[in-house]
């Protein structure tokens, strides 16, 4: 089971406010292309795919293929990019060694068994093909902005797989790491923005804190946001391993 059930209400407010424009994208665009190195005919593993923007992204920028494959009906429902194949990470509805590489964007930390998803990943992704992990980890939460006004928040990012948990399962399926990195992102424009669209069904743990930390947090917030000006740049950790 992932942390949160990704119902309707969850995926409408992923779908509203977790979507990154163009500038926000640009890094990433950077950090993908240096570890996929794509080309034309290339087939990419989109796993846990939500609303489909990495996987319109991807198909944006490059001359590939992509497989999206999400568990939620909801997401699916509501995803840009189409079509998107019923599964989750422990259960990749693809044959052995289908794809290129796998890219895997705010999902590790969903994963009820990593050991048994790394197998699965090993099974589908083709030999030395990468799987590409964006993620916050646990530990690692000080360059993202969420945290510095719910600071209640980083207990619950503390239980998410820490880099050396995923690595440890991806390595005992074969796996070996090949990079780690932080990424920048506009993640809005301004933090009076970010504090506007702010939306709690989007961020798992926004969701699995308390009422009261949560009222306490959007006020610390709010109040920020009526002095601080620039656009809101953040950076999620990118796991590469092959």
């Amino acid at each position: 089971m992932a942390r949160i059930t990704y119902d309707n209400a969850d995926a409408a407010a992923f779908e509203a406010t977790r979507h990154l424009t163009d500038e926000g994208l640009s890094a990433w665009r950077e950090a993908v292309t240096r570890h996929l190195d794509p080309h034309a005919g290339m087939r990419v593993l989109d796993l846990g795919s939500g609303t489909g923007m990495w996987a319109r992204a991807f198909i944006d920028w490059y001359d590939i293929e992509v497989t999206a494959v999400e568990p939620s009906e909801a997401m699916r429902a509501r995803s840009m990019y189409q079509p998107v194949v019923h599964g989750d990470a422990e259960r990749i509805p693809l044959d052995d060694g289908s794809v290129d590489a796998a890219w895997i964007s705010t999902v590790i930390h969903h994963v009820p068994d990593l050991t048994r998803a790394a197998r699965e990943l090993r099974r589908v992704v083709r030999p030395g093909g990468p799987v590409l992990i964006r993620s916050a980890f646990a530990g690692r939460h000080q360059a993202i902005t969420l945290f510095r006004y719910f600071p209640e928040a980083i207990r619950v990012l503390d239980t998410y797989p820490s880099v050396a948990d995923v690595e440890a399962a991806f390595t005992a399926a074969g796996f070996v790491t090949v990079g780690l990195e932080q990424v920048p992102q506009v993640t809005a424009a301004s933090l009076r923005e970010a504090a506007t669209a702010l939306r709690r069904e989007a961020h798992t743990p926004l969701q699995l804190i308390s009422d009261d930390e949560y009222a306490a947090g959007l006020a610390r917030l709010r109040t920020a946001a009526q002095r601080e000006t620039g656009p809101v740049v953040d950076a999620l950790d990118l796991l590469v391993l092959t």
